[in-house]
């Protein structure tokens, strides 16, 4: 990939490495740590789609009859654009009576949360979400399962990249000619990652995951990234002098 965007734009590409966070030292926050503590370990999904990619409403229906129907417990985080009445917009979004039908299993939150304390909590197994790159990271050396649902920009090329090169996470099935999904599409997404580790694809899946993650916690690995980057700008440096 760096080599295709060398020679397509005739520019040197310096990379500064997958920036991988510190764990954050505050605490998760009482309710949520509360909830998901009285779940089994890697048992819930998380499903967050950031502050900047929004779901239409037909999307949001889909995305929950789908979580519910794996199962399992979920969290979702919906966003909606800014300016608007958020409590009139879950209104219209979820599907009748769903928070009745799944209120001791889920939480559907709108604004902020700790995510990456949330992924690094011991119940949490799946991760749903737009493909953010910065996601991925955190969602890897957390040992979260990754079901990707991308929406823009670089996320369609991430997702193909962790699903289909890294071979460490799944692409939602989408309709080629609109990007339709439906519930069964989030359903079989979600049971893939899930499924018993001994079985195909999971097991596959998981073994990837495991070595990207080892590969993202080499310090060695990544303090190379810094002092390649360095050199590269040197020699770039270099060759503006002459």
């Amino acid at each position: 990939y760096v080599d295709h965007v060398t020679q397509q734009f005739k520019k040197p590409v310096l990379l500064v490495g997958p920036v991988v966070p510190e764990p954050r030292s505050e605490p998760l926050e009482g309710r949520w740590a509360s909830w998901l503590g009285q779940f089994e370990p890697k048992s819930v999904i998380y499903c967050s789609f950031g502050s900047e990619t929004f779901l239409s409403d037909e999307q949001v229906k889909e995305l929950l009859l789908g979580l519910d129907l794996t199962g399992l417990p979920f969290f979702v985080v919906l966003n909606f654009p800014a300016n608007t009445d958020i409590s009139a917009e879950l209104k219209r979004a979820l599907p009748e009576g769903f928070l009745e039908k799944v209120k001791h299993k889920a939480v559907i939150h709108a604004g902020w949360v700790q995510q990456e304390q949330i992924l690094a909590h011991q119940s949490v197994g799946c991760y749903v979400f737009h493909a953010g790159f910065s996601s991925v990271v955190e969602a890897i050396v957390n040992d979260c399962q990754l079901v990707m649902l991308p929406v823009r920009g670089d996320q369609l090329l991430n997702a193909k990249l962790v699903s289909g090169d890294l071979k460490a996470g799944v692409e939602l099935n989408r309709r080629d000619e609109d990007g339709y999904f439906g519930k069964d599409d989030i359903k079989d997404a979600v049971g893939r990652v899930m499924a018993d580790i001994d079985k195909e694809p999971a097991k596959s899946i998981r073994g990837n995951h495991k070595k990207w993650k080892e590969f993202l916690q080499n310090s060695e690995i990544q303090t190379k990234f810094v002092s390649d980057l360095v050199k590269e700008m040197e020699a770039v440096a270099g060759l503006r002098t002459v």
